[in-house]
C-alpha cells in the first residue's frame, strides 16, 4: 500500500478492483439467494398469470359479442371458479380413494405379478443368476409394511404437509388468475406507458399478438388434456384398468405437455396396465398408439398451428430444454416462450434488419 502527499495511507488499485469484485460477488449471491426463496412465489405468480392470459381470448371473444368486459369477465371468472372446484370435488375424491385402494392393494399386486407367465419365463432364463423369485419376495415384504410406503412420500406428515402446501397454493393461484384477468387492459396500459412514444405502437402491436398466441396455447393444450383425459376415463373403465379415475387424470397432465407429455403419460398407464395382466398392458397400448397418432396428426397441429405456429422440431426442443430447467412447469410454458421469441424475432428483429 502506498502513500499520500500528506502520508496518508492510500488504496493501490488492486485493492479497489479486489474490493468492488467482492462486493459484487456478494451482491449477486445476496440476490441469488433472495429470488430462490421467492422462487414459490414467483411460480405462483407466473402461473396465475399463464393462466389470466389464457381466460383472455375468451374475455376478448364475448366483448365482441356485445358484452361488456366487465360483464364479460365476471362470466369468465365465475365460469373458471365453477370448473376449478368442480373438477376438485368430483375428480379429487376419486383420485385419493383410488390411491389408498392402490396402497392397500399394493401387496396383492406385486405378489400376483410374481405369478405371471413372463415372470415364470424369466426366472427359468436366469435360473441360477438371478433369483427373480426372491426378488419378488422381497418386494412384497417391503411394499406389505405401511411404514415403508409412507416413507416413499417423506412419512404422514410430509405428505400432509405437502397436501396442505397445494391446496394453498391452489388457492393462491386461483386469487391471482382472477385478479390478473380482470386488471389485464390497466397491466398492459402500465407497461405501455414506460415505452418511449416513438417505440409505443410496436411495442403495443408486438405484446398483443404474444398475449394473443400465449391465450390460445393455453386454451388448446386443456383442451387437449380434456379430451385426452375424458376418453381414457372411458376407455380405461369399460376394459377394467386399475385406477381408471387416477390414470385418466395422469392423462389428462400428460397432454398439458407438448409432444413429451403424451408418450410419458402413454407409456406410464400402459405400465400400471400390464402390472395386472398382459391382456389388459397390451388393450392400452394399443389405445394410446392409435391415440397419439390422432392426437399428433389431427389434433395437435391444427390447435398449435392455429395457436402459437411453432415448427414442430423447435417444439420438441423447447419442451425439452423447458422440462430440463422447470421441470413439468418449464416444460408447459415452453412452448409459449419460443413462439414469444420467433413473434420478436419476425415483428421487430426482421423488419430492422430489413431497413439497413
Amino acid at each position: 500500500m502506498s502513500t499520500g502527499a500528506a502520508g496518508y495511507p492510500r488504496l493501490t488499485s488492486a485493492f479497489r478492483v479486489g474490493f468492488t469484485g467482492t462486493l459484487g460477488v456478494g451482491l449477486a449471491y445476496g440476490l441469488m439467494t433472495a429470488l430462490q426463496s421467492l422462487s414459490t412465489v414467483l411460480i405462483y405468480t407466473g402461473l396465475a398469470l399463464f393462466l389470466a392470459l389464457g381466460l383472455e381470448p375468451i374475455v376478448l371473444w364475448l366483448v365482441d359479442r356485445g358484452i361488456s368486459r366487465s360483464l364479460s369477465v365476471v362470466a369468465v371468472v365465475l365460469a373458471f371458479l365453477a370448473i376449478v372446484a368442480g373438477t376438485g370435488l368430483l375428480v379429487a375424491p376419486a383420485v385419493i380413494r383410488q390411491i389408498q385402494q392402490f396402497v392397500e392393494d399394493l401387496p396383492s399386486i406385486v405378489a400376483d405379478l410374481a405369478n405371471t407367465g413372463w415372470v415364470t419365463d424369466l426366472e427359468t432364463r436366469f435360473r441360477g443368476a438371478v433369483d427373480v423369485d426372491g426378488l419378488f419376495a422381497a418386494a412384497s415384504d417391503w411394499v406389505g409394511d405401511p411404514q415403508n410406503v409412507l416413507s416413499l412420500g417423506g412419512g404422514v406428515v410430509s405428505i400432509g404437509a405437502g397436501i396442505i402446501s397445494f391446496v394453498t397454493g391452489v388457492i393462491i393461484v386461483v386469487i391471482l388468475t382472477i385478479y390478473f384477468a380482470v386488471t389485464m387492459p390497466m397491466i398492459k396500459s402500465g407497461m405501455f406507458s414506460l415505452v418511449a412514444a416513438t417505440a409505443r405502437p410496436t411495442v403495443v402491436a408486438v405484446t398483443e399478438e404474444v398475449t394473443r398466441s400465449i391465450g390460445r396455447y393455453v386454451l388448446g393444450q386443456v383442451s387437449l388434456g380434456i379430451i385426452n383425459g375424458f376418453f381414457s376415463a372411458i376407455y380405461l373403465t369399460i376394459i377394467g384398468a386399475p385406477l381408471p379415475a387416477l390414470l385418466a387424470f395422469v392423462a389428462f397432465l400428460g397432454s398439458l405437455i407438448p409432444l413429451v407429455g403424451p408418450i410419458t403419460a402413454s407409456t406410464i398407464i400402459t405400465a400400471s396396465c400390464l402390472m395386472v395382466s398382459p391382456g389388459l398392458g397390451i388393450a392400452a397400448g394399443i389405445y394410446y398408439l392409435v391415440y397419439m397418432q390422432v392426437e399428433a396428426y389431427l389434433l395437435s397441429p391444427r390447435i398449435m398451428k392455429a395457436a402459437v405456429d411453432v415448427p414442430g422440431a423447435l417444439v420438441i426442443i423447447a419442451a425439452i430444454a423447458g422440462g430440463t430447467l422447470g421441470g413439468v412447469l418449464g416444460a408447459v410454458v415452453a412452448v409459449p416462450v419460443a413462439a414469444s421469441v420467433l413473434i420478436v424475432i419476425r415483428k421487430v428483429v426482421v423488419p430492422a434488419q430489413a431497413k439497413r
